[in-house]
């Protein structure tokens, strides 16, 4: 584990405090490492400082998974969770006294929808809460240890309440967290929003309801994890006439016809309301799950899995870009690997998806069914995979507050927030076979319009999949950095990366990636609306580490329209690195758009590093950083 707090053999100016700059770093169970330099920058002088960083050894090795999936009996349940919550979830009311969940929530049932929910159909909530709490069941994951914070908005049926506006709930759900007069739970950072409006698909107007978690967000310093929206139509099959004669088509072709039926929908499967989110992160529903091979052949007698093994969007999850040509979903959770079912055949075959059953789904609790209290069953779609972003920026705040203590915990929460949200979409990349089959799918087929493909290509996946384990552990051939701070107006911070040393000569594959996420105020009315927006540059180092822009990424213009700007570079070629070599990015404020803002804004950078086989790489990092010396202002 590396410790980097502090700062020594610079020259600080009186107006750069060293509050202004939060740094750290984990080279262990967490994806990140340390920040070497930080460095304010303007036109007329610089200010900088140089970070010195204290190394301890660290376990790096990923726990054991338990081997053990199987429903709980009701004399064990998992042990109880304690400690204020920093994730709250506005959904449904849960069965809170469900074995599963016993304990493990705060439910505040400021609206009195609880009395009006029956518990059999308490089914959204205690799905959504589940599955944050101890992840898809099915794995049989680690319990987070953490109480989660509950607001119902859900009334009877899971339905919204008819008397009340939707934005007006979910404002006064939020501000009571944090208001400064008796808060309810204000350690929260993460907000689970598994919640969407069918009615309302993002035709490129902001929703009231975006735009309100864009508002609360920067406020509070809130990461929100909204779900895409699901489109559960039925969608009809060409060239297939009979379910028979679809499920005997092979792979890729199956895929191939698949995509080629949804590509004639995309207006009409759009983002769903408030999914639009500028600083939120918004998660689309990848085809993964953990169904055993046996229970798999057990109940998809007359159902098509449509992509399988190819990793790529489920049928039903929304689809981008989002605000002003942004990024959108920004990621992608499993959501289960989502088949699909005859409808009609005959003149022609229409199809359309399963919901969640034991063939292909995520296992969570379930309201009491027969008389059996610790009922489970499965879920499936964009509102799962939403759930499991937030368990796993859960789990990196965790990790992150186990390693530093106070040291973490002293950041603000806006601080934290971004460096969670930056983590978080870090490790999403878009598996190679899915991305080809959309190029080769959507087109244009002219190389020269690479572009547009990878418009098509992040419509359905984003930034990519993410890989939660890697978002949370590190590995020996893998280094991640991170570090948050806050920029002033047209103002710009260089950070320096340590490159280690074992990664020269070696003609390879290796690759460098770089993740810049923040909160911008918004200007509602406006067209920019976006009123901050950050830039990432990279320096002329990268040209010794022999990488190259990552051609299964969006375009460089795509990344930067929304307050996320990640990028990948690869490479083959041995790199030319010496024991002090490093590459240096800028993250940049350009200038406001209409008024200038006053206020600094918070960021969190994350750069990852490796080699893979190359198992010296953390090691080497780690002895890059020196211990850490206290700072005096001179």
């Amino acid at each position: 584990m590396i410790d980097a707090i502090g700062a020594s053999g610079g020259t600080m100016v009186s107006k750069c405090r060293i509050s202004d700059i939060a740094y750290h770093a984990i080279l262990a169970r967490l994806p990140v490492s340390a920040v070497r330099q930080i460095a304010e920058r303007s036109e007329h002088g610089i200010s900088g400082m140089d970070a010195v960083m204290h190394v301890r050894p660290q376990s790096i090795v990923l726990p054991e998974p338990a081997q053990d999936a199987a429903q709980p009996p009701v004399d064990r349940e998992p042990t109880p969770a304690n400690g204020e919550p920093i994730l709250a979830i506005l959904d449904g009311v849960p069965v809170a006294q469900h074995p599963l969940l016993r304990n493990r929530l705060n439910v505040d049932d400021q609206f009195g929808l609880e009395p009006g929910a029956l518990v059999a159909d308490r089914v959204h909530g205690t799905a959504m809460a589940s599955l944050i709490a101890h992840g898809d069941r099915n794995l049989a994951e680690p319990s987070l240890t953490r109480r989660l914070h509950v607001v119902p908005v859900l009334g009877a049926g899971d339905q919204f309440p008819e008397d009340r506006l939707v934005v007006d709930l979910i404002y006064q759900a939020v501000t009571a967290m944090r208001r400064d007069a008796d808060p309810t739970a204000s350690s929260v950072l993460i907000v689970n929003l598994s919640l969407g409006n069918a009615r309302k698909p993002f035709q490129g107007k902001l929703s009231p309801w975006a735009r309100l978690l864009d508002r609360l967000s920067h406020r509070y310093g809130i990461l929100f994890c909204v779900s895409a929206g699901n489109h559960p139509q039925q969608f009809d099959v060409p060239p297939h006439m009979t379910m028979a004669d679809y499920e005997a088509t092979s792979q890729p072709q199956r895929a191939t016809q698949t995509l080629t039926a949804l590509s004639q929908l995309i207006p009409y499967r759009r983002l769903l309301s408030p999914s639009e989110t500028v600083n939120g992160v918004t998660v689309g529903a990848a085809n993964i799950d953990a169904v055993t091979s046996i229970d798999r052949r057990r109940g998809a007698a007359g159902k098509v899995d449509p992509f399988h093994p190819m990793l790529t969007a489920n049928p039903s999850s929304g689809l981008g870009p989002g605000f002003a040509n942004s990024v959108k979903p920004d990621i992608l959770m499993p959501g289960s690997r989502e088949h699909l079912t005859m409808v009609a055949s005959g003149a022609g075959l229409s199809v359309r998806p399963t919901a969640g059953g034991r063939p292909h789904g995520l296992k969570v609790a379930a309201p009491p069914n027969g008389g059996v209290t610790n009922w489970e069953h499965y879920t499936c779609g964009t509102s799962a995979a939403a759930a499991l972003a937030s368990r796993t920026a859960h789990r990196i705040h965790d990790a992150l507050e186990e390693e530093y203590g106070e040291q973490f915990l002293s950041l603000t929460l806006h601080q934290r927030a971004v460096v969670i949200k930056a983590l978080l979409i870090h490790t999403a990349t878009w598996p190679t076979d899915s991305a080809s089959l959309i190029k080769n799918v959507l087109g244009p087929p002219d190389p020269k319009q690479h572009v547009r493909q990878k418009d098509n290509i992040r419509r359905f996946l984003g930034f990519g999949i993410v890989s939660a384990e890697d978002a949370v552990y590190c590995a020996s051939d893998r280094a991640t950095f991170w570090t948050t701070g806050t920029l002033g107006s047209e103002k710009r911070r260089s950070i320096t990366v340590p490159l280690p040393a074992c990664m020269g000569g070696k003609a390879r594959p290796h690759a460098i990636q770089a993740t810049l996420a923040w909160f911008t105020p918004v200007l509602p009315g406006r067209q920019s609306y976006r009123s901050v927006k950050l830039s990432l540059l990279a320096s002329d180092e990268l040209g010794g580490f022999r990488v190259d822009p990552s051609k299964i990424q969006p375009d460089t213009n795509q990344a930067g329209k929304g307050t996320v700007y990640s990028r990948r570079w690869d490479g083959e070629r041995a790199p030319v690195l010496t024991a002090t070599s490093s590459v240096e990015f800028i993250v940049q404020r350009e200038p406001d758009r209409g008024a200038n803002i006053d206020e600094s804004v918070p960021f969190g950078l994350a750069v990852t590093v490796t080699m893979p086989g190359v198992v010296e790489i953390y090691d080497q990092a780690r002895a890059r950083i020196a211990p850490a010396v206290a700072v005096r202002p001179r």
